[in-house]
């Protein structure tokens, strides 16, 4: 083999990688996970993704970037080798300087783009106690009602239950108190308020 060979293979190579991840992330197919040593990660490629990681936490060492260094490598590489004949050391650092630019376009565009709004889920942020609602169906004596709440800027709908087993009418203002198996355990707004009054 060559150095015409080898940068033909790493480009192909690249090439096909390249290729998978576009085709992967149009199909919504999931590349399994890839690791390298010393605790680098390569999560999988896929649309709207660019790698699965944060932007700020993005590695450089990702799929998408690892594709396009060596489909820039050895195409620039191959060129050079094969058409212009230049002295292979040369031909190895101008190559090798083509991959690293085009990594990090790609690299600049996944976090400056597809990662601009990823961010780490933080399960306080999640968290049902305490949450304010309002009971769309009431909830009967020792039955069950439904309650609509709205958390991180989305509405949801949840089966809610009186703390104490006493009825509470449809529309009633609520907070949950606690949450378990699905069925939010809930008091009238109105009654947390005036213990409050009493305590203070």
């Amino acid at each position: 083999m060559n150095w015409s060979d080898f940068f033909l293979a790493c480009f192909l190579v690249g090439f096909g990688l390249s290729a998978l991840a576009f085709l992967a992330g149009s199909s919504h197919l999931h590349i399994p996970h890839l690791h390298l040593h010393h605790g680098i990660h390569m999560p999988h490629a896929q649309a709207g993704s660019g790698g699965g990681a944060r932007g700020r936490g993005l590695s450089w060492f990702n799929f998408s970037t690892i594709a396009a260094f060596l489909a820039w490598f050895g195409g620039t590489g191959y060129l050079l080798e094969r058409y212009y004949s230049v002295w292979f050391v040369l031909a190895l650092g101008v190559s090798t300087l083509s991959g690293i630019g085009a990594a990090s376009v790609v690299f600049w565009f996944l976090a400056k783009f597809l990662m601009a709004r990823e961010t780490w889920l933080d399960p306080g942020d999640y968290d049902m106690t305490g949450v304010l609602g309002h009971l769309s169906i009431p909830i009967r004596a020792g039955g069950t009602g439904e309650l609509i709440y709205s958390q991180e800027g989305t509405r949801h709908v949840t089966g809610a239950r009186s703390e104490d087993g006493s009825p509470i009418p449809k529309g009633a203002e609520v907070m949950v108190t606690r949450y378990e198996k699905g069925i939010a355990y809930v008091r009238p707004w109105e009654d947390l308020a005036g213990d409050l009054e009493l305590k203070r």
